[in-house]
C-alpha cells in the first residue's frame, strides 16, 4: 500500500462518521495544495466534486456517503478549479465490534492522463488535422442538434456549402503540399470573416461548410456569401509561389428548405451545383426549380444509359473548309441525342451528364464506329474527324477499337482523325506519350483541340505528333469587334502551328467580316456556319458526288454582340420615375425596350431586368414609344443561355426604395429633383457607373458616393510617395476590411458597422489578427472617416456608434507625433540628398493634409494673405479650405518658386512631383530610430506653434 502511495497512481483516503478526513494520502494532499495536517478535520464532500465525466450513475459524494453503502467507479475532481486533476474513486462502510457505524474507507486513481488521452482521441475524431476546423462527423452531430424540433420551434438555420474553384490546378502544378498549405490559409480566412470558428467545418478535400443558426435574415446571408468570395478570391502566397483561386456557395435554409439535416445539405449541395453552372464565382440559393432540374437530370441519366439500344442517338457532320479555295478537305463527326418525349437534346446538356454518369466511353466508342461506317461511303478525300475524350484516351483498349472500326467499315486509317483535348496531358505522361505512338503506328491523324483552352504548358508539342491545331471558337468570338485581342492570339497559334509544319482550324466562324480576318492571319482551315451547318450522312453524301464540292461562304457581313429575340418585362428609372416596358431584342452590350418613350438621347437610365439584375445604361436611341439602351457594364451568359448582369441587389436592398417589378404600374420615386432621385436610388443600392459612362458625365456624377472599395483606392492615392505605408495599408485593407465592407456603399449608416467592427478588434476575439494589424485597421479606418468627411460622403458630426474612441484625426487609434520625435525626423532629414525632404515633412506637421495633397501641392491654390490653401478633392467635386497656421505661412512664403513650375514641392530635376519618397524617408526614419512610422503619421502631432518656433523651425532654417 506504501508502494502504491508513493508511485503517485492513486491514493488511500478514511473518513468518520461525519464525512471528516481521518486519513489522507500526502501525494493528494500536495496535489490540492495542502498538507495531510492541514486537511485533517474537513470534510471530504469539499475538498472533491463530482467530475463532469462521472458516469456511475451516483448523484453525488454526500448522498452516497449519507447512504453508507459501498461504491465504486466515482470520477471526482478538486473542488480548487486551478487544480486539474480527476480521479476514479472507490469506498466502503466501516463497522465497529458491535455494528456501529464509524464511517469509510476507500481508494481512489489518478485518471487525469487517460481523461487528456480520451479528449485527445475524440478531438481527432472531431476535428480536422489539417486545418484545426470542425469536421464532418461534428458537423453532421451539430447540424442535428441545431434542427431537433425545428418543425415544433420553427427555430431558423441557414448552412453554406462551399467548394473551391481551381483548386485542383494548385495540387496538379504545385504538388499537394503546397495544396495543403493553400487549405490552412484558407481556413484563416473564413475564421476571420465568419468569426466562430465552431461554426465553420472542413467536410474533406476543397470542401468546407458554414452553420449559421438562427440566422433568417438573406440580405445578412448574401453580404456574408459576397465576402467570403472576394476574400478567398484574393491571391495566395504559397513557397514563394502566387495563386489564386475562387470560391462558389450553395445556401439552404430550414425549415423552408428542408427540416432534416439530409435534407438540407442536399439542397445547398444543388444550390452549389446550380452556382457553378452558372459560371462559378458566385453564390446561389435554392430553389425549387434547383430540385427539379436535379430530377430532371436523374430521369434523363436513366434515359441516356437505354438510347444506344434504343437507337436514339445518330451522328451529324459540319464541313470543314479549305480556307481561301472553298473546298471540303473533312468533316468533323457532331453526336445527337433524339429523345422520344423531349426531342432533341443538346450534347451541351447529355454530355455531361454522360460523363458524370461513366457513359462517355461507350458513347465514345459507338461514335468511333458510326463515323468510320458512315465515311466509307464518301469520296476518297473526305476525311472524318472524331472526338476522343480523356476517357477514353485513358483506355487501354482505345487502338483495339480503332483497328476494329477500320477494319470493320474498311476505311483507310489516314482518313481518320481523332481530336484530342489538352486534358490528356494532365495523366500519366510515360503512358500518353505511348498512347500517341501506338496511334501514329496505327496511321490515323490527330488534331489538338480547343487549343489555348485547358492545360496551359506547351511542352506536350514537343513530343505529341499533332498533325493539326483546331483553334478554339473562344479566340474566334469576338475577334473583329473593337479592342478585343483575340486576332493577336490567333496569329500566334498559326505561327506556332507553321513552325511546327501542322495545319489549322478555326472553329464557330459565323460572319464574313471573321471570315476575311482568319484568311489574312493564314489559317488553313475553316469550319462553321458561314459555310454550311451540321449535316446527315446522307445529305452530305448527296452533296459530295461529284467528289469536288466547294462551298461559298455566306452569313451577316459583320460580327456584332450576339441578340436574342426575347418577350422579356423590364423596368427603366430615368430622373425619378420608375416605367415598365418590354423587351423585344437583348444583347450582351444592350437592349431593344418597348412601350417607353419620352426619355432623351444620351440619358443615363438604370435599367431593371428582374430578379435583382439592375445595371447603368444610356440611351442610345428614342423613338416614340421605344427605347434603345447601351449598358453601362456587358451582361453575361448565366450558363443556361440566358444573359444576366454580373452581379444581383438583394431583394431587401430593393423593397426598402419601394421599387416596383418590372411589368408593374409606373411610378415616382422619391422626391426632390429627378437627377437627384436617381443619383439616391443609385447610392443606396450600391450602383456607380463605369468609367466609360463616368468620363461622359463627370459633372453630373463627381459627388456620387463610393463604395468602402473605391473610398480605400481614394485612400491609398492621397498617401502616394511612400511606397511601404501603401504596400502595408493595401494588405490590411485587402485581407481584413475589404472583405467585410468592400461593395457597401462609403456613406451614412454603413460607418457605423465598420465602427463597431474596428472598435471590438483584438488579437484575442479575433483570430488570425496580430497586435500590428488591430493597430493598422484603427488607424486606416480612422483616416478613411476623415478621408469621407473630406469628400462630403458623410456628416463629421455623426461619429460612427462604437467608434467614438477610433475615428477623427487626433485620436487614440494610432500614436501622436511628439516635439522631440518631430525634432530627431528633421534633424534626420536635415543631410538626406532629398532636398524637399525636411519642408514635405514640416508641412505633414504643420498642416495635417495628407501626403499625396503635399506633393501635388499647387502655387495657384494657395492665399497665404488669407492663410487658406484649397486642396482639390479626391473625387473631383470641389475642394476643402485648409486654414494655414502661421508657422506654415512663413515656411511656404520662405520657399522659392521654380519658373513656371506650379509645384510647390516638386523633383527638382523633373520640376513633376514625387512618385516615391520611400527610399529617402526610409534612411530619415531609420537615423531617427523611429522605423515603425509611416511618412503619412507625420500628420498626427500633440505640439503647438510655440513648440514648434521653439524646438523645430531651427531644424529647418539651418
Amino acid at each position: 500500500m506504501r508502494v502504491f502511495e508513493e508511485s503517485s497512481q492513486g491514493w488511500f483516503w478514511s473518513v468518520d462518521a461525519d464525512g471528516r478526513i481521518v486519513y489522507l494520502s500526502e501525494d493528494v494532499a500536495r496535489l490540492i495544495g495542502s498538507t495531510v495536517a492541514d486537511l485533517a478535520g474537513q470534510r471530504l464532500s469539499d475538498l472533491f466534486v463530482a467530475a463532469d465525466e462521472d458516469k456511475s450513475g451516483r448523484r453525488n459524494l454526500p448522498f452516497v456517503l449519507t447512504k453508507r453503502s459501498p461504491f465504486n467507479g466515482m470520477t471526482l475532481r478538486s473542488a480548487r478549479e486551478d487544480v486539474d486533476r480527476q480521479w476514479v474513486v472507490s469506498g466502503a462502510p466501516v463497522t465497529g465490534r458491535s455494528g456501529e457505524y464509524l464511517g469509510f474507507r476507500g481508494s481512489a486513481i489518478d485518471i487525469t492522463d487517460q481523461r487528456r488521452s480520451s479528449q485527445q482521441a475524440s478531438r481527432m475524431a472531431e476535428y480536422d488535422a489539417l486545418t484545426g476546423l470542425p469536421n464532418r462527423r461534428r458537423m453532421e452531430d451539430c447540424l442535428d442538434r441545431l434542427l431537433d424540433g425545428v418543425e415544433h420551434h420553427r427555430r431558423p438555420c441557414t448552412i453554406m456549402l462551399i467548394d473551391l474553384d481551381r483548386f485542383k490546378q494548385v495540387n496538379d502544378t504545385l504538388g499537394h503540399p503546397a495544396g495543403d498549405a493553400l487549405l490552412r490559409q484558407v481556413a484563416d480566412r473564413l475564421v476571420r470573416i465568419v468569426g466562430d470558428r465552431e461554426r465553420i467545418f472542413r467536410l474533406g478535400g476543397d470542401e468546407f461548410q458554414v452553420a449559421l443558426p438562427e440566422c433568417s435574415d438573406k440580405e445578412k446571408v448574401e453580404t456574408l456569401a459576397a465576402d467570403i468570395i472576394h476574400a478567398l478570391s484574393q491571391p495566395y502566397s504559397i513557397d514563394g509561389s502566387r495563386c489564386i483561386i475562387g470560391a462558389s456557395i450553395g445556401i439552404a435554409a430550414s425549415p423552408d428548405d428542408g427540416t432534416s439535416r439530409v435534407g438540407l445539405i442536399r439542397n445547398a449541395d444543388l444550390a452549389l451545383y446550380g452556382a457553378k453552372t452558372d459560371g462559378r464565382g458566385r453564390y446561389r440559393f435554392f430553389s425549387t426549380e434547383l430540385l427539379a432540374s436535379a430530377e430532371e437530370k436523374r430521369a434523363l441519366e436513366e434515359d441516356l444509359r437505354d438510347a444506344l439500344i434504343r437507337d436514339q442517338m445518330r451522328l451529324v457532320y459540319q464541313p470543314i473548309v479549305q480556307c481561301h479555295s472553298g473546298r471540303i478537305t473533312g468533316v468533323e463527326a457532331l453526336m445527337r441525342w433524339d429523345h422520344p418525349d423531349k426531342g432533341s437534346i443538346s450534347p451541351a446538356v447529355f454530355i455531361p451528364i454522360a460523363e458524370e454518369a461513366g457513359l462517355v466511353g461507350r458513347l465514345g466508342d459507338w461514335a468511333l464506329r458510326q463515323a468510320c461506317e458512315d465515311a466509307a461511303k464518301w469520296p476518297e478525300h473526305v476525311r472524318v474527324a472524331v472526338n476522343v475524350s480523356p476517357t477514353q484516351f485513358g483506355d487501354g483498349t482505345l487502338p483495339t477499337t480503332i483497328v476494329s472500326a477500320l477494319a470493320t467499315s474498311g476505311l483507310p486509317a489516314d482518313r481518320l482523325e481523332l481530336e484530342i483535348t489538352e486534358g490528356v496531358f494532365l495523366g500519366d505522361t510515360a503512358a500518353s506519350e505511348h498512347m500517341f505512338a501506338t496511334l501514329k503506328k496505327i496511321g490515323v491523324r490527330l488534331a489538338l483541340d480547343d487549343f489555348g483552352t485547358g492545360y496551359s504548358s506547351l511542352g506536350y508539342l514537343r513530343s505529341a505528333p499533332f498533325d493539326k491545331i483546331k483553334i478554339d471558337q473562344t479566340f474566334v468570338r469576338e475577334a473583329t469587334l473593337p479592342g478585343s485581342r483575340n486576332s493577336a492570339i490567333i496569329a500566334a497559334i498559326v505561327a506556332l502551328a507553321e513552325a511546327l509544319g501542322m495545319d489549322t482550324t478555326a472553329e464557330g466562324i459565323e460572319y464574313l467580316d471573321q471570315l476575311a480576318l482568319i484568311r489574312r492571319l493564314g489559317v488553313s482551315h475553316v469550319q462553321g456556319w458561314v459555310y454550311s451547318k451540321a449535316l446527315t450522312s446522307d445529305e452530305l453524301r448527296a452533296r459530295l458526288d461529284d467528289g469536288r464540292w466547294a462551298i461559298e461562304p455566306s452569313g451577316p457581313s459583320m460580327q456584332r454582340s450576339a441578340r436574342q429575340s426575347v418577350y422579356r418585362k423590364a423596368g427603366v428609372l430615368h430622373g425619378n420615375a420608375y416605367r415598365s416596358g418590354i423587351i423585344r431584342n437583348l444583347s450582351e452590350s444592350g437592349a431593344l425596350i418597348d412601350g417607353i418613350g419620352g426619355i432623351p438621347e444620351k440619358s443615363l437610365v438604370i435599367v431593371d431586368l428582374g430578379d435583382g439584375q439592375l445595371t447603368y445604361a444610356r440611351v442610345a436611341r428614342s423613338r416614340s414609344n421605344q427605347l434603345g439602351v447601351h449598358f453601362d457594364t456587358p451582361l453575361v451568359d448565366d450558363g443556361a443561355g440566358t444573359l444576366c448582369t454580373r452581379r444581383r441587389i438583394s431583394a431587401y436592398a430593393i423593397a426598402s426604395l419601394g421599387l416596383p417589378k418590372p411589368g408593374e404600374a409606373d411610378r415616382v420615386i422619391g422626391g426632390g429633383e429627378q437627377g437627384d432621385a436617381l443619383k439616391e436610388v443609385a447610392r443606396r443600392l450600391g450602383l456607380t457607373p463605369a468609367l466609360t459612362i463616368a468620363r461622359q458625365t463627370a459633372e453630373e456624377f463627381s459627388d456620387l458616393p463610393a463604395t468602402f472599395r473605391e473610398l480605400s483606392g481614394k485612400y491609398l492615392e492621397s498617401i502616394a510617395g511612400d511606397e511601404h505605408a501603401c504596400e502595408a495599408a493595401q494588405t490590411v485593407l485587402t485581407q481584413h476590411f475589404l472583405p467585410r465592407f468592400g461593395q457597401r456603399s462609403a456613406e451614412g449608416p454603413n460607418w457605423n458597422d465598420v465602427g463597431a467592427f474596428v472598435a471590438a478588434l483584438d488579437p484575442v476575439n479575433s483570430p488570425g489578427l496580430t497586435d500590428e494589424d488591430v493597430g493598422q485597421l484603427r488607424k486606416l479606418t480612422a483616416r478613411m472617416w476623415s478621408l469621407a468627411v473630406d469628400m462630403k460622403l458623410v456628416d463629421p458630426g455623426a461619429v460612427p456608434v462604437g467608434g467614438e474612441q477610433i475615428f477623427g484625426r487626433r485620436s487614440q487609434g494610432y500614436a501622436l507625433i511628439s516635439c522631440a520625435d518631430g525634432r530627431e525626423l528633421l534633424n534626420a532629414a536635415r543631410t538626406s540628398p532629398n532636398r524637399q525632404l525636411k519642408y514635405i515633412m514640416a508641412l505633414l506637421m504643420l498642416t495635417g493634409a495628407r501626403t499625396g495633397e503635399i506633393l501635388t501641392m499647387r502655387w495657384d491654390d494657395l492665399a497665404l494673405d488669407e492663410a487658406s490653401w484649397r486642396v482639390p478633392l479626391p473625387n473631383g467635386s470641389g475642394t476643402r479650405d485648409i486654414k494655414l497656421p502661421a508657422a506654415a505661412i512663413a515656411l511656404l512664403s520662405a520657399l522659392p518658386r521654380l519658373g513656371d513650375c506650379p509645384f510647390v514641392l516638386p523633383n527638382l530635376s523633373t520640376r513633376k512631383p514625387y512618385r516615391t519618397l520611400t527610399q529617402s524617408w526610409e534612411v530619415v526614419k531609420t537615423r531617427a530610430k523611429l522605423t515603425a512610422l509611416d511618412l503619412d503619421d507625420l500628420r498626427d502631432c500633440n505640439f503647438g506653434e510655440r513648440e514648434w518656433h521653439e524646438q523645430l523651425s531651427p531644424m529647418i532654417e539651418n
